[in-house]
């Protein structure tokens, strides 16, 4: 299901510009929210319609696949929405905040 019927649910928050999406192990991704709007990201529960297994994200992921799915949460509990940016697990471990492989983004000076 795209993320934007999630959004849309939670209600107007116009000061939302990103959101951190947290896993049931502790991991979490930050992204700018136009990364998660406009049917650019989804939440999946199953796959071949059979339900998602664990070794590939079940019971919900985060899918965002314009990022190269670096950004796409296993295990997903929940999606924070922010009005500022935030940084998640690899940026905290000093990884560039995009990782734009085209663009040799791969550390925070990239």
């Amino acid at each position: 299901m795209s993320l934007d019927v999630f959004l849309e649910a939670a209600g107007p928050l116009p000061t939302a510009t990103h959101a951190v999406a947290y896993a049931h192990t502790g991991y979490t991704a930050n992204l700018p929210l136009g990364d998660l709007t406009g049917g650019r990201a989804w939440i999946v529960w199953e796959g071949d319609g059979r339900p998602l297994a664990p070794e590939h994200g079940g019971p919900a992921r985060l899918v965002v696949p314009h990022l190269y799915f670096w950004k796409s949460v296993k295990w997903v509990a929940g999606v924070e929405l922010l009005d500022h940016d935030e940084p998640g697990f690899w940026e905290q471990n000093g990884y560039h905040p995009r990782g734009n492989p085209w663009e040799e983004q791969r550390y925070s000076g990239d």
